[in-house]
């Protein structure tokens, strides 16, 4: 039985690159969601899936097409940098210039991408299953999103990783023109990264993040680095030349890719 009402999965003649496309009917959007997923050549069961979330005004596409991630996992799995490992690029729920990754206007977005996305896949695409470990990145909104769900459903995913990343709420209105009462939770810890993350202290799977060193976000995420240092979480944090742009993100997604291969 499936969980979704409707399901669509794009026909193998007309794939590429071992791109796969899948739009699900989710009870948590209240509508359909749109998933671009990356499977290796091969043949293969049980692969890590691993969600990468992208950032404001992008969708489900942009992750391959921008950065050509599914086109960076398969040459470092050929050349046996990573191991073998499933893509899972969601659209956010396109709800204005982002949706934020949280619940709001009676739609749940965090569970979209904490439940629906990976059981999609593993429904869906028969190189993954039950067995099948999880990870979750992201940049920017998506790293925000990452960081967060990753923290709040640290049962779920063996590992967490994050670029440039958007720490808190409120600096969602460095993006987006929807007013940022559109995003704000009942608890306003929930909106905090940091705060999420330390509330699941004594249940995260490993953890890294890095930022560009010209970032507009450099600040938030030293100060992150900072908090999360000072109560003793274990991460690693590093920083690199670029600035909030797609040429640092396609770089640094190697090191989210190497940084789960080796968990």
């Amino acid at each position: 039985m499936s969980k979704f009402r409707t399901t669509e999965i794009s026909d193998t003649p007309f794939e590429s690159n071992g791109l796969r496309f899948i739009t699900v009917k989710s009870t948590h959007l209240k509508g359909r969601g749109d998933i671009c997923v990356f499977v290796p050549m091969g043949e293969h069961q049980h692969l890590p899936i691993v969600t990468l979330l992208h950032g404001v005004y992008g969708s489900a596409w942009i992750w391959a097409m921008k950065a050509g991630a599914h086109l960076t996992a398969q040459r470092m799995i050929d050349n046996g940098e990573i191991k073998p490992m499933i893509l899972a690029m969601p659209s956010d729920g396109l709800w204005g210039d982002g949706s934020g990754y949280v619940s709001h206007g009676g739609v749940d977005y965090e569970k979209w991408i904490a439940e629906d996305v990976v059981d999609a896949v593993m429904e869906l695409i028969p190189e993954a299953s039950k067995k099948s470990t999880r990870f979750i990145s992201g940049l920017s909104m998506g790293g925000y999103g990452a960081l967060r769900i990753g923290a709040k459903y640290a049962n779920q995913y063996k590992g967490i990783s994050a670029h440039s990343s958007i720490t808190d709420i409120d600096q969602m209105k460095l993006f987006v023109e929807e007013p940022l009462t559109a995003y704000l939770q009942k608890d306003g810890k929930d909106q905090s990264v940091f705060q999420t993350i330390l509330a699941q202290k004594s249940k995260l799977p490993p953890l890294r993040f890095d930022c560009g060193k010209h970032d507009l976000l450099i600040a938030y995420n030293r100060n992150l680095h900072n908090q999360l240092n000072q109560h003793q979480i274990t991460h690693t944090y590093e920083e690199f030349e670029g600035k909030h742009e797609w040429p640092y993100w396609a770089e640094h997604l190697k090191d989210t890719l190497k940084f789960f291969s080796d968990i």
